[in-house]
């Protein structure tokens, strides 16, 4: 029997479709998980089997999270690491996330989700490349079906250890037949390729600093051949620019471009240190970038071109990261830092121009108005993230759609004398937190708690593992 979900009476309900409709006194009809109507409340249907009155609410489609590590929620704020740039960062972690079983794998992941859910989230891609003992994929999956969150998983790799040129430890890498075969395992058991599908797998080799050429390839082969997508870190640090320099004598994207890791199925997360000729390689090839600014900040990386992206035409989504590099997973929290360093990248001088006492050439972007606007934050984070991950069915609410969506009180603190532009306030002003969220017709944050189940054990057992994995327990 058909499920159907009514929410009426938005003060104002954001679509973000074709014409960018935002609708005051809005509202939307959903049946079976999929959108039939989204108008004005008097010319929806008064009746369903779940009516959601979203009176003194915003209402906003489901964000679209591109780039995270959940079992990194187990090692946030490591004191070892708090102060530094990737790869020692990184070295610092290796054996701590190696050791990560299967009851802190789920419960990683349960936290991660829930908090992702409560910041708006209803789309998740993680990436996972460490599954020493004992921990898989699967793990993951599973918490994302209980919690009823849309999950995009990788089964990611990571096989070039120390002995043989990499950064990470010999015994936090494994065998390359082995990668594969589980990779294919994966796919075949848990891959939906139909629009509205809950679960899809991408294929996911960490970075060109822990897997082989020979993996890449084989990796790009068995994902064209099975019809999943492709990812990978690239263009996060200056370090890694090195690293593929004197290895390879190739910029990043060049190398990568090499071992047909191009095209409309793959994206990269990070991609900070580009230049205009591998913008417009992104561009011509239809590659996505997964912008992580939270991330990039903590990890002193630097600040992605995000504007010159979107004015090249590519696809360009937002990802929290791994939580012990962001240290939060809150997706609004993300939406708004996005737009704050754009705009702060617009105050940074070219290092040849003058650096006091001068007046800005006219053409500079704080004379011309090239400003990250608050809508365009929101849309990278909802129809941006859906393109990257190759998705049409999501990002934004209009009839054909899946019925993920998020709301957010109005009436608060955090919102008092911003309401010349509710839409607006929803970025400019500090996140606040989901009062409802909905994946596929389903409500899985109810008056701003998690509707699934009692976190309160979560968090606990989360806390106890976190500590014993950190003590080498």
């Amino acid at each position: 029997m058909a499920e159907t979900l009514l929410l009426k009476n938005a003060d104002m309900l954001v679509t973000m479709d074709g014409e960018r409709r935002e609708i005051a006194g809005g509202g939307l009809f959903a049946r079976d998980g999929m959108i039939e109507q989204v108008g004005p409340t008097v010319e929806l249907p008064e009746t369903a089997d779940t009516v959601i009155d979203a009176t003194g609410q915003i209402v906003l489609p489901g964000f679209v999270n591109t780039h995270h590590h959940l079992n990194q929620t187990l090692t946030r704020n490591l004191p070892e690491a708090q102060n530094n740039n990737l790869f020692p960062w990184l070295q610092a972690h290796y054996r701590i996330w190696a050791r990560t079983h299967p009851e802190a794998s789920r419960t990683s992941a349960l936290i991660g989700l829930a908090e992702l859910a409560l910041s708006g989230c209803t789309t998740v891609f993680d990436h996972s490349y460490l599954f020493q003992s004992g921990n898989k994929v699967d793990y993951q999956i599973e918490a994302a079906r209980d919690l009823g969150i849309r999950f995009h998983a990788s089964r990611g790799s990571m096989s070039l250890g120390e002995s043989k040129g990499g950064l990470p430890p010999d015994d936090c890498v494994e065998d390359e037949e082995e990668i594969l075969k589980d990779s294919i395992r994966v796919i075949d058991r848990y891959h939906d390729a139909a629009r509205g599908a809950m679960t899809r797998i991408v294929v996911a080799p960490c970075s060109p600093f822990s897997v082989s050429e020979n993996l890449l390839r084989e990796s790009a082969a068995l994902a064209r051949d099975k019809g999943v997508m492709l990812h990978t870190h690239l263009c996060e640090t200056l370090d890694e620019e090195r690293y593929t320099l004197e290895r390879f004598g190739k910029r990043p994207v060049e190398w990568m471009e090499g071992l047909d890791w191009t095209g409309p199925d793959v994206w990269f997360a990070h991609a900070v240190h580009v230049d205009d000729d591998e913008i417009r390689l992104f561009a011509a090839t239809g590659c996505g970038a997964a912008h992580c600014p939270c991330s990039n900040m903590r990890l002193a990386s630097g600040i992605a071109p995000v504007k010159k992206y979107m004015a090249a035409g590519v696809k360009v989504g937002l990802g929290v990261d791994g939580s012990a590099s962001n240290d939060g997973a809150n997706m609004l929290g993300e939406v708004r830092q996005a737009m704050l360093l754009a705009r702060l990248q617009l105050g940074l001088l070219p290092p040849e121009g003058p650096r006091k006492h001068a007046l800005l050439p006219a053409s500079h972007p704080l004379r011309s108005g090239e400003w990250m606007t608050a809508r365009e934050a929101l849309e990278l984070a909802t129809l941006g993230g859906a393109s990257v991950l190759g998705r049409d069915d999501i990002g934004s609410l209009e009839s054909g759609k899946c019925a993920d969506f998020f709301t957010l009180d109005l009436d608060t603190i955090g919102f008092a004398g911003a309401m010349h532009d509710p839409v607006a306030a929803v970025v400019f002003c500090a996140p606040q937190s989901a009062r409802t969220t909905v994946v596929h017709g389903k409500v899985v944050v109810e008056d701003g708690v998690m509707k699934a189940m009692d976190m309160t054990p979560v968090i606990r057992d989360h806390n106890r593992f976190s500590l014993e994995l950190a003590s080498g327990i």
